[in-house]
């Protein structure tokens, strides 16, 4: 399965989490950018959720995150792509998708990620491509 959502891709991550004390403890509590980027990306992944979740085989999932080029930017050739060396991280990234993701009924557990491969540029086109395939048993000589 593949397919690419046209947005602007959020720039919140899951790792951006509040924290306060109550009563002598910490509570832990989703931050309202964190939560408007959750909605931002069911929106756009719901024409594209399985009917049924991969429950017990390998994934690889291969995410290319679009960003516009920020207005900082040098001149750059129409549709010449660079890369995003810039924050968020692609794991703290990958990490919201892959939540929200599996909320919404595409696998079991993100656990069945197997291999993940990550990019993230900048282009003026954005968006992100998502990438979902089954992988074969490794080979022998894999390791």
């Amino acid at each position: 399965m593949k397919f690419k959502l046209k947005m602007i891709p959020p720039t919140a991550t899951a790792q951006q989490k509040g924290e306060r004390v109550v009563g002598g403890y910490i509570h832990h509590y989703k931050k309202k950018n964190v939560a408007a980027a959750e909605a931002i990306l069911r929106d756009a992944l719901l024409t594209y959720v399985p009917e049924a979740p991969i429950t017990d085989q390998p994934i690889m999932l291969n995410v290319i995150w679009i960003f516009p080029y920020p207005k900082s930017a040098r001149k750059h050739r129409p549709g010449e792509k660079r890369w995003k060396i810039t924050r968020p991280d692609t794991d703290n990234l990958n990490k919201l998708l892959k939540d929200v993701m599996t909320d919404m009924g595409f696998w079991k557990d993100d656990a069945l990620i197997c291999w993940e491969e990550i990019v993230k540029v900048y282009d003026d086109e954005p968006g992100i491509i998502i990438r979902i395939d089954i992988m074969d048993p490794p080979e022998d000589d894999f390791l």
